[in-house]
Protein backbone atom coordinates (compact mmCIF):
# COMPACT_ATOMS: atom_id res chain seq x y z
CA UNK A 1 0.00 0.00 0.00
CA UNK A 2 1.31 3.46 -0.79
CA UNK A 3 0.19 7.02 -0.07
CA UNK A 4 0.73 9.57 -2.80
CA UNK A 5 -0.59 12.80 -4.23
CA UNK A 6 -3.34 12.17 -6.76
CA UNK A 7 -3.39 13.58 -10.27
CA UNK A 8 -6.13 14.27 -12.77
CA UNK A 9 -5.67 10.70 -14.06
CA UNK A 10 -7.11 9.57 -10.72
CA UNK A 11 -10.52 11.26 -11.16
CA UNK A 12 -12.44 7.99 -11.60
CA UNK A 13 -10.86 6.35 -8.53
CA UNK A 14 -11.38 9.45 -6.40
CA UNK A 15 -14.99 9.72 -7.54
CA UNK A 16 -15.51 6.03 -6.73
CA UNK A 17 -14.19 6.50 -3.18
CA UNK A 18 -16.35 9.61 -2.66
CA UNK A 19 -19.40 7.80 -4.09
CA UNK A 20 -18.97 4.87 -1.70
CA UNK A 21 -18.31 7.25 1.22
CA UNK A 22 -21.63 9.02 0.63
CA UNK A 23 -23.88 6.30 -0.76
CA UNK A 24 -22.36 3.11 0.62
CA UNK A 25 -22.97 1.46 -2.77
CA UNK A 26 -20.43 0.27 -5.29
CA UNK A 27 -20.67 2.58 -8.32
CA UNK A 28 -21.98 0.91 -11.46
CA UNK A 29 -24.80 3.13 -12.65
CA UNK A 30 -25.43 6.00 -15.03
CA UNK A 31 -25.67 8.26 -11.98
CA UNK A 32 -22.06 7.39 -11.15
CA UNK A 33 -20.89 8.27 -14.67
CA UNK A 34 -22.61 11.62 -14.34
CA UNK A 35 -20.95 12.12 -10.95
CA UNK A 36 -17.52 11.35 -12.44
CA UNK A 37 -18.07 14.13 -15.00
CA UNK A 38 -19.23 16.58 -12.31
CA UNK A 39 -16.35 15.61 -10.05
CA UNK A 40 -13.81 16.09 -12.86
CA UNK A 41 -15.20 19.53 -13.71
CA UNK A 42 -15.15 20.54 -10.05
CA UNK A 43 -11.56 19.47 -9.51
CA UNK A 44 -10.41 21.08 -12.74
CA UNK A 45 -11.75 24.40 -11.47
CA UNK A 46 -10.30 23.89 -7.95
CA UNK A 47 -6.84 22.51 -8.70
CA UNK A 48 -5.17 25.63 -7.36
CA UNK A 49 -6.78 25.26 -3.93
CA UNK A 50 -7.46 21.52 -3.45
CA UNK A 51 -4.97 18.64 -3.45
CA UNK A 52 -5.95 15.01 -3.08
CA UNK A 53 -3.89 12.30 -1.46
CA UNK A 54 -4.70 8.65 -2.05
CA UNK A 55 -4.02 5.26 -0.55
CA UNK A 56 -3.26 2.94 -3.44
CA UNK A 57 -2.95 -0.84 -3.47
CA UNK A 58 -0.06 -2.53 -5.27
CA UNK A 59 -2.24 -2.89 -8.37
CA UNK A 60 -3.03 0.86 -8.34
CA UNK A 61 -6.57 0.71 -6.97
CA UNK A 62 -7.48 3.73 -4.85
CA UNK A 63 -8.87 2.56 -1.49
CA UNK A 64 -8.79 5.82 0.44
CA UNK A 65 -8.42 9.56 0.02
CA UNK A 66 -7.94 12.81 1.89
CA UNK A 67 -8.01 16.36 0.58
CA UNK A 68 -6.09 19.45 1.65
CA UNK A 69 -7.90 22.69 0.83
CA UNK A 70 -5.77 25.82 0.92
CA UNK A 71 -7.57 29.10 1.48
CA UNK A 72 -5.89 32.47 0.96
CA UNK A 73 -6.64 34.85 3.83
CA UNK A 74 -6.97 38.61 3.82
CA UNK A 75 -3.49 40.18 3.96
CA UNK A 76 -2.23 41.85 7.12
CA UNK A 77 0.46 44.51 7.33
CA UNK A 78 3.75 42.67 7.00
CA UNK A 79 2.05 39.42 5.99
CA UNK A 80 0.52 39.61 2.54
CA UNK A 81 0.43 35.86 1.87
CA UNK A 82 -1.63 34.52 4.75
CA UNK A 83 -3.01 31.03 4.25
CA UNK A 84 -5.39 28.69 6.05
CA UNK A 85 -5.91 25.02 5.35
CA UNK A 86 -8.68 22.50 5.88
CA UNK A 87 -8.52 18.70 5.70
CA UNK A 88 -11.58 17.42 3.87
CA UNK A 89 -13.32 14.25 2.70
CA UNK A 90 -11.11 11.70 4.42
CA UNK A 91 -12.36 8.21 3.69
CA UNK A 92 -10.91 4.69 3.69
CA UNK A 93 -12.80 1.77 2.18
CA UNK A 94 -14.27 -0.33 5.01
CA UNK A 95 -12.27 -3.43 4.08
CA UNK A 96 -9.01 -1.45 4.53
CA UNK A 97 -9.77 0.26 7.83
CA UNK A 98 -7.51 -0.48 10.76
CA UNK A 99 -4.40 -0.59 8.55
CA UNK A 100 -3.23 2.95 9.39
CA UNK A 101 -4.30 4.38 6.04
CA UNK A 102 -6.48 7.14 7.50
CA UNK A 103 -3.60 8.33 9.65
CA UNK A 104 -1.18 8.20 6.72
CA UNK A 105 -3.59 10.09 4.44
CA UNK A 106 -4.29 12.84 6.98
CA UNK A 107 -0.57 13.12 7.72
CA UNK A 108 0.24 13.51 4.00
CA UNK A 109 -2.47 16.14 3.49
CA UNK A 110 -1.39 17.98 6.66
CA UNK A 111 2.27 18.01 5.63
CA UNK A 112 1.25 19.40 2.23
CA UNK A 113 -0.64 22.25 3.92
CA UNK A 114 2.26 22.97 6.27
CA UNK A 115 4.73 22.96 3.37
CA UNK A 116 2.49 25.42 1.52
CA UNK A 117 2.82 27.78 4.48
CA UNK A 118 -0.46 27.29 6.34
CA UNK A 119 0.18 27.97 10.05
CA UNK A 120 -3.23 26.52 10.97
CA UNK A 121 -5.04 23.47 9.63
CA UNK A 122 -8.64 22.72 10.54
CA UNK A 123 -10.77 19.63 10.16
CA UNK A 124 -14.43 18.80 10.72
CA UNK A 125 -14.30 15.29 12.11
CA UNK A 126 -16.73 12.49 12.74
CA UNK A 127 -16.72 11.38 16.39
CA UNK A 128 -15.05 8.09 15.40
CA UNK A 129 -12.05 9.88 13.80
CA UNK A 130 -11.30 12.32 16.64
CA UNK A 131 -8.64 10.02 18.17
CA UNK A 132 -6.90 9.80 14.77
CA UNK A 133 -6.68 13.59 14.51
CA UNK A 134 -5.60 14.01 18.12
CA UNK A 135 -2.83 11.48 17.51
CA UNK A 136 -1.58 13.70 14.70
CA UNK A 137 -1.49 16.80 16.89
CA UNK A 138 -4.94 18.26 16.21
CA UNK A 139 -6.66 19.84 19.20
CA UNK A 140 -9.82 21.79 19.94
CA UNK A 141 -9.40 25.55 19.79
CA UNK A 142 -11.26 28.04 21.98
CA UNK A 143 -10.90 30.65 19.21
CA UNK A 144 -12.26 28.61 16.30
CA UNK A 145 -16.03 28.86 16.21
CA UNK A 146 -18.57 27.74 13.65
CA UNK A 147 -22.03 28.81 12.64
CA UNK A 148 -24.17 26.05 11.20
CA UNK A 149 -26.73 27.11 8.61
CA UNK A 150 -30.14 25.52 8.71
Amino acid sequence: MRIERAGLQDIRGLARVKWIDRSGDRPDTEAFESFVDEFAAWWESHQSTHSAFVARTDDGTIVGAAWAALLPRVPSPGDSSRLSADIQSVFVMPEHRGEGLGTALVDAASRHAENAGAPRITVHSSPRAIPLYRGLGYAASPKLLQRVSE
